[in-house]
C-alpha cells in the first residue's frame, strides 16, 4: 500500500504521487516538510534519517549525502527547514510518530537535532526510552545507543550528550549575538533596515496647512503626497513635533 509521510497524520487530499521511484517529495503547502512516497515493507526494524537546516535558503545536500552512504531509503528521511530553537517541527513530529521500538535513527550531528540544551536532553529520552528506538550520531561514534548499554557506556554517552547539547545551544546564542552586533554596527554606519523612507513633497508643509483648514480632503491629500493613510498620519505627527 502506498503512503505519504507528513505532519498531519493523514494523507493530504490535494497531494498525488509524481512517481514511484522512492524519491523524497516536497509539499507546496508545507515547504519545510518533505513527503516520502514509498511501498510499505515487511515488519521489522527500520532505519531512519533526520535532517535539519535553519532556513529554506540553506542546503541540505551535505547531510543527505552522509545518510545516503548509510543506505537509508530516501522515503525514510525526514527533513525540516527551520530553527533548532525548539522541536515544534512538522517533519520531526511525523518522524517521532513513525518510529517503532527497535528502529534506528541516524543524525549527522547533535546540533542538527536541535539547539536547545534542555529540549535535546528531553527529546533524546523520548526517542530512546519512550519510543525504545536507537540513535546514532554520525560525527560522534560514542553517541550510538546500540553499543555501550552497560552502566559505564551509558554514563559516557550521557556525559557527551550533555556537553554537545551545551555546545549546540551556546553556538546558537553566539550566532544571535553576532547578528545583533552586526545590525548595531550597520545602524551606526547609517544603514537603514526595513522599507525605504517615503520622501514627502517639498510643499508638504503648505499642503498640511490647507488640509488642517479643510481646504483639501484627506483623499486628495493622500493622492498629492503619494502615500497611504497610516503614513500620512505618521508624517503629520512628525511634522507637528518639529
Amino acid at each position: 500500500m502506498t503512503q505519504f509521510l507528513h505532519s498531519g497524520g493523514v494523507n493530504p487530499p490535494a497531494l498525488t504521487p509524481l512517481a514511484t521511484d522512492g524519491c523524497v517529495r516536497e509539499s507546496a503547502a508545507h515547504p519545510n516538510v518533505f513527503f516520502a512516497f514509498y511501498m510499505k515493507g515487511v515488519n521489522g526494524m527500520k532505519i531512519y534519517g533526520y535532517i535539519r537546516v535553519s532556513g529554506t535558503d540553506q542546503n541540505a545536500d551535505r547531510q543527505l549525502a552522509a545518510l545516503h552512504k548509510l543506505h537509508i531509503p530516501p522515503p525514510q528521511m525526514f527533513i525540516d527547514k527551520q530553527s533548532g530553537k525548539d522541536f515544534d517541527r512538522p517533519a520531526y513530529q511525523a518522524l517521532v510518530q513513525e518510529l517503532m521500538p527497535g528502529d534506528l535513527l541516524y543524525i549527522t550531528s547533535i546540533d542538527r537535532l536541535g539547539r536547545n540544551y534542555e529540549e535535546i536532553q528531553n527529546q533524546w529520552r523520548i526517542l530512546t526510552k519512550e519510543k525504545s528506538a536507537d540513535i546514532a550520531v554520525i560525527d560522534m561514534p560514542l553517541l550510538d545507543t546500540r553499543s555501550g548499554k552497560d552502566l559505564m557506556g551509558t554514563f559516557i554517552a550521557d556525559l557527551i550528550l550533555q556537553i554537545l547539547s551545551f555546545v549546540a545551544q551556546n553556538e546558537r546564542e553566539n550566532i544571535r549575538k553576532r547578528q545583533a552586533e552586526g545590525i548595531a554596527a550597520a545602524k551606526a554606519r547609517g544603514v537603514r533596515f526595513g522599507r525605504p523612507v517615503k520622501a514627502m513633497p517639498d510643499k508638504f508643509e503648505v499642503l498640511v496647512k490647507q488640509w488642517e483648514k479643510g481646504l483639501i480632503a484627506t483623499k486628495e491629500m493622500l493622492k498629492l503626497c503619494g502615500i497611504c493613510r497610516s503614513t500620512l498620519y505618521q508624517k503629520y505627527n512628525e511634522y507637528k513635533t518639529l
